[in-house]
Parts: C-alpha cells; sequence; structure tokens
C-alpha cells in the first residue's frame, strides 16, 4: 500500500511540476520593470522568453514577438533551450510513468518491468526539474546583473535614464514547479525499491558438478619416505600377473604362490 501511495503522490507531484514549467515559460513577465524610483507612470514594460509587452495607464496592453534568434544573448537563448528540454523530459516522463503505475494493469506487465519504468520515469522527472530551476536562475542572475549595471549608471549622473528590470512572476512558478518535478522524481524512485520482486533482490548462486552420477570414494593414504623400492613382479611359468582393482589399488602375489 505505500509503495503505491508513493508511486502515485510521486505522479501527482510530477504532473503539478511539468504544468508549472509549462506555464512559467509561457508567461510574459519573466522580468518586469522596476518601479521603485518612479511609482506613477503612464507606461509599464514586462519581457518574457518570447515576447516583451508595454501595458499603458489606459489599460491597453500591445505586445511584440521577438523577431530575431541571433540578435539575442547566448544567454537568453540558453534559458529557451533548458526549459524546452526540461518540458520535453517531463512529458515522456508522465507517458511513462502513467504505464508503470501499479494500479493500473495492462497485459501480464511484470512488476520487474514496472518497476524499471518507475525508476526511469523518475530519473527523467530530477532531469526535467533540474532543467527548469537551472534556467530561471540563470535568467535571474542576468536580471540582477543589468539592475545593479544601471543603477551604478544612474548613480553616476549620466542623463540618459535608463529602465531597470526585476523579477517577474514566472520566475517564481519556473522556481516551485522545478521543486515540484524534483521531488516528484524523488518520490518515483523510492517507489522504484517497492515494486522490486523479493526473489530477485538477492540472487544465489548455485554450482552443479558437471556429472550427475559420479561418485567420490575416500581410501586410506598412505605416506611414503620416497626411498621404498618399487616391487617388480616377474611373468612366467607359475606366476600370475597383479591385476589392477577399481580403486587404484594392485594386488600383489601372495607366498603359496612361489611355491
Amino acid at each position: 500500500m505505500s509503495t503505491t501511495l508513493c508511486q502515485v503522490m510521486g505522479f501527482i507531484v510530477s504532473s503539478l511540476g511539468v504544468a508549472g514549467c509549462i506555464v512559467s515559460t509561457a508567461m510574459d513577465m519573466w522580468s518586469t520593470q522596476d518601479l521603485y524610483d518612479n511609482p506613477v507612470t503612464a507606461v509599464f514594460q514586462y519581457q518574457g522568453l518570447w515576447r516583451s509587452c508595454v501595458r499603458q495607464s489606459s489599460g491597453f496592453t500591445e505586445c511584440r514577438p521577438y523577431f530575431t534568434i541571433l540578435g539575442l544573448p547566448a544567454m537568453f537563448q540558453a534559458v529557451r533551450a533548458l526549459m524546452i528540454v526540461g518540458i520535453v523530459l517531463g512529458i515522456l516522463g508522465l507517458l511513462v510513468c502513467i504505464f508503470a503505475l501499479k494500479c493500473i494493469r495492462i497485459g501480464s506487465m511484470e512488476d520487474s518491468a514496472k518497476a524499471n519504468m518507475t525508476l526511469t520515469s523518475g530519473i527523467m522527472f530530477i532531469v526535467a526539474g533540474l532543467c527548469a530551476i537551472t534556467g530561471v536562475s540563470v535568467f535571474a542572475n542576468m536580471l540582477v546583473t543589468n539592475f545593479w549595471m544601471s543603477t551604478a549608471n544612474m548613480y553616476q549622473g549620466m542623463q540618459n535614464v535608463q529602465n531597470r528590470y526585476t523579477f517577474g512572476s514566472a520566475l517564481f512558478v519556473g522556481w516551485v514547479s522545478g521543486g515540484l518535478a524534483l521531488v516528484g522524481g524523488i518520490l518515483m524512485c523510492l517507489a522504484c525499491r517497492g515494486l522490486i520482486p523479493e526473489e530477485s533482490r538477492y540472487k544465489a548462486v548455485s554450482y552443479n558438478a558437471s556429472g550427475r552420477n559420479i561418485s567420490y570414494r575416500t581410501g586410506p593414504y598412505k605416506v611414503g619416505s620416497g626411498y621404498e623400492p618399487e616391487t617388480k613382479i616377474r611373468k612366467g611359468a607359475g606366476y600370475e600377473e597383479a591385476a589392477q582393482s577399481e580403486d587404484g589399488r594392485r594386488s600383489y602375489p601372495s607366498k603359496h604362490d612361489y611355491v
């Protein structure tokens, strides 16, 4: 019961994390204009991964997509790639996890196969969560760097006032979603241990003899000094040749045979 509960909880948490990653990637408020020095403004600007928007005081909002790819910063494109990779891995993990659920029976699928699929989906969720967290953190680092550079230029007495941007709501959604996907992947990996059959955890190795009907006979072992002369057996009339027995010992002629 605990294995099934852990697996279902991992699936639900991972689903929320993947859905949050999709929502975070599609949102436009990755960076918003800082209104600390100018709280009253007629224009409010915010930017996302795919377009930049301007909202006026009248309530009219106009968004313009980025019409270039090579003109964007390299780190910005890396954030896009990380979020897309995280979403793809999360969706594939969900598809694998659906067939790996213990409460769902598909044909004659064994528990060992479900355990392997559960572990695979868990690893996919963990990698997806790490990609989302890394992408959001890189974008946040870019915002912090640009913010302090703009602040330094403003305090140096430059005439051109630059707009400063701060964290948008999409960053917090991305951090939470990546954490949920990471926790869901860990739960799936823990559920994998409960799905492994008991007999396959400890595999014993048995050694068998090459022949089935082999009997080993033990006999007295005589230790010699190494200086005893070998007994020669003569062949001729009145003498019999000593025959070798089954156990490897030789029978020598008795005293009556020499008469």
